[in-house]
């Protein structure tokens, strides 16, 4: 036979075993969404170094304005979030 968990008093925190669930802001974990794709364009731009046409500089170049272009992107959809009080 189970027995249901007694109830957390009001304003308790969430436990995860022994350790409580910090409250607060929380950073990133890696392997997110914008690690991936930083990994995905430096992949791209490695392969398109095997043309002559192509050179560091410009690998280089591709990488800034492609991860700036994201990071931009990415500020203005979590801007978009903020809500007006």
């Amino acid at each position: 036979m189970t027995t249901t968990p007694p109830e957390q008093p009001a304003g308790a925190r969430p436990t995860m075993g022994m350790r409580s669930i910090p409250s607060g802001a929380r950073l990133p974990i890696p392997g997110n969404a914008e690690f991936a794709f930083f990994v995905a364009i430096e992949i791209f731009l490695a392969i398109l170094l095997f043309d002559d046409a192509w050179n560091v500089n410009d690998w280089a170049f591709a990488s800034v304005i492609l991860g700036g272009a994201y990071l931009f992107s990415r500020g203005i959809a979590k801007a978009s979030r903020v809500l007006e009080h």
